[in-house]
């Protein structure tokens, strides 16, 4: 093949994420013909098409998406060699742009501030973000690290995205007091699906779960309101306007006197919360420090 500038391959990995050169543009702070020309450019040297033309818009081709994969590994071996010489002539620091959603920001959040008070050097800048469960992956193309969550059993992000494990939360059915199943620590599937329901929007990961309970009972869920915001969703089940699916540690904390907290047996009710980031961005020192204090921080509120 003939030789190319590795320098221009950042934008083809950059569309293969994207989907665009209009998000490209956006994304790198460049106009969409900059974009391009780029684009034509690496397609020059390489010696082969990278990029088809659909509609008013282009999408990469077999050889495109081929060398799309190989920037991220060249990526990453470039982001190694500048971490570990940034490293070996200032130690650890740098800044770490933390995107969390809310509830994993409510359980990990102040415990992982105090933690890296130990690394003076590193500067946390926070975003707060709540997305459906496939938009969590994608929001690394713009934060170092992001936390996400899935349910049981659902795959892993895809792409080249690294993923470390930090907790599995179960899901407990949250009951009003006076709820007539107040008293039981247990409840099934066919005691709880008739009910009316808090619900979180369609497709987040815990109303994967009360699809799952659906299915198995051959009855769908009467969701009398959705909403992203889980002390809401705990107000209106204390207010007795119906009963939720809510993660135990968090909820957990509110519940005394408010509600009551009852493990679902018949299916397996809990979500997977996750550190996601870019493989040439986990090499960083500062990023790993991180990713380490929230794999910490986690260990410490499941035990």
């Amino acid at each position: 093949m003939v030789g190319f500038d590795i320098a221009l391959l950042p934008v083809l990995r950059e569309l293969a994420e994207r989907g665009s050169i209009t998000a490209v543009a956006a994304a790198t702070h460049r106009t969409p013909s900059a974009v391009s020309q780029q684009l034509r450019t690496l397609q020059r040297q390489a010696g082969v098409p990278l990029v088809e033309r659909v509609g008013r818009g282009v999408r990469l081709t077999a050889d495109g998406r081929a060398l799309a994969d190989m920037a991220t590994g060249v990526a990453t071996a470039l982001a190694t060699v500048e971490s570990a010489w940034s490293e070996h002539l200032a130690g650890v620091s740098g800044t770490v742009d933390l995107a969390v959603f809310p509830s994993a920001a409510e359980l990990l959040l102040p415990g992982l501030l105090t933690r890296m008070r130990e690394h003076p050097g590193i500067v946390l800048e926070l975003s707060d973000v709540d997305v459906s469960e496939g938009e969590f992956a994608p929001l690394t193309a713009d934060h170092d690290v992001v936390i996400g969550h899935r349910p049981d059993g659902a795959r892993r992000p895809d792409g080249a995205v690294e993923t470390v494990a930090l907790l599995r939360e179960p899901l407990d059915v949250a009951l009003p007091l006076d709820h007539p199943l107040a008293d039981r620590e247990r409840v099934g599937i066919e005691d709880v699906v008739d009910e009316t329901w808090i619900g979180v929007p369609e497709d987040y990961p815990i109303d994967r779960v009360l699809i799952a309970m659906a299915a198995a009972s051959d009855t769908p869920p009467s969701v009398a309101f959705r909403t992203i915001h889980l002390p809401v969703i705990e107000n209106l089940v204390a207010a007795g306007h119906g009963i939720a699916l809510v993660p135990r540690y968090t909820s957990g904390t509110r519940a005394a006197g408010r509600f009551r907290l009852a493990t679902l047996a018949d299916v397996r009710a809990g979500r997977r919360i996750e550190a996601l980031t870019r493989p040439d961005r986990a090499v960083r020192p500062a990023v790993r420090t991180v990713l380490e204090a929230l794999v910490a921080e986690a260990r410490a509120v499941t035990t």
